[in-house]
């Protein structure tokens, strides 16, 4: 005799064992895809690199009039960079000590080395404001909570930064991130600049039609090409460039590193398990859960 499998007994039937676990699966795969590390929220070409020329790459600070210091702000450079602070035309640098620039950089106020800086960075100037957007935002944008991937990216007016902006290279270390302020670049006191998959700071530029300012304790990364000026508050840590075009550069007890083309310490970088590698992930589960779902069904006893 076939045995027959008894529901009244509480076997389930063979559908509703088939249903049940197509409903596992949906409901299984809905968690993995929700775990998911979220795309970026724009995805451009990576444009190219904004160049600063031989000798305005020098510098980690350059102001058109004058460069002024409160407290110990500290100027520096990564290993491959220079770190030079300077003014030109005008002559004026003042609160160095106690503020310090470590060699190899140096000094140097309306001398031969500032204003072929001041030229390179003019040039460099014209450069990032000409580029065509990929993106353009209302004016006054508070890009705080955002994650960028490489792109220019275009503020008629303003942007702001409160909270954290992340810059996401998608594990390219080349990738270039240009934005353009029509007018003033804020950011909010505690804010970050994050990067991400490969970003590096060198590879940040950031054009500003008037002047910038960085809110007290920040985290800044990027070169700043301020048409006019550059204020820096108290305890702001800068991985990149200030460049002033017009006026002057005011520091107070900051950290100033003008970086090479090479990964920051301390930066985040690619994390553990990236959208592809998700990808991945979740096909093998799907396949794996399929063949488990519809393997044939051994056959009846027959007693």
């Amino acid at each position: 005799m076939i045995a027959l499998r008894n529901t009244a007994s509480g076997t389930a039937h063979p559908r509703a064992t088939a249903r049940r676990r197509g409903a596992y699966l949906a409901l299984l795969v809905g968690a993995l895809v929700l775990s998911m590390p979220s795309s970026p929220a724009f995805a451009f070409t990576s444009p190219a690199t904004v160049d600063l020329g031989a000798t305005g790459g020098t510098f980690a600070v350059l102001a058109a009039t004058t460069v002024t210091n409160t407290g110990l702000t500290v100027v520096s450079s990564d290993v491959d960079a220079v770190g030079n602070l300077g003014v030109s035309p005008g002559t004026a640098v003042t609160g160095f000590g106690p503020g310090v620039v470590n060699p190899p950089g140096t000094i140097h106020a309306t001398d031969a080395s500032a204003a072929a800086a001041k030229a390179d960075i003019t040039a460099a100037y014209i450069d990032a404001a000409a580029r065509t957007p990929d993106q353009t935002f209302p004016a006054i944008t508070d890009i705080g909570g955002m994650t960028f991937t490489p792109g220019v990216y275009n503020d008629p007016s303003s942007f702001a930064i409160t909270g954290d902006v992340t810059l996401n290279a998608q594990g390219d270390p080349a990738a270039v991130f240009i934005f353009q302020a029509g007018s003033t670049l804020v950011t909010a006191s505690a804010s970050h600049v994050l990067l991400t998959n490969g970003a590096q700071a060198a590879n940040v530029f950031w054009q500003v039609g008037s002047s910038a300012t960085l809110g007290t304790n920040s985290f800044f990364r990027g070169t700043i090409l301020a048409s006019a000026s550059i204020t820096v508050t108290t305890g702001v840590n800068v991985q990149g460039r200030l460049f002033a075009g017009s006026a002057a550069v005011t520091l107070d007890s900051d950290t100033i590193n003008a970086t090479a083309a090479a990964p920051i310490s301390g930066v985040p970088q690619a994390p553990l398990f990236g959208p592809a590698a998700w990808a991945v992930t979740l096909a093998a589960f799907v396949s794996g859960m399929a063949v488990l779902m519809f393997r044939r069904r051994r056959p009846a006893q027959v007693r």
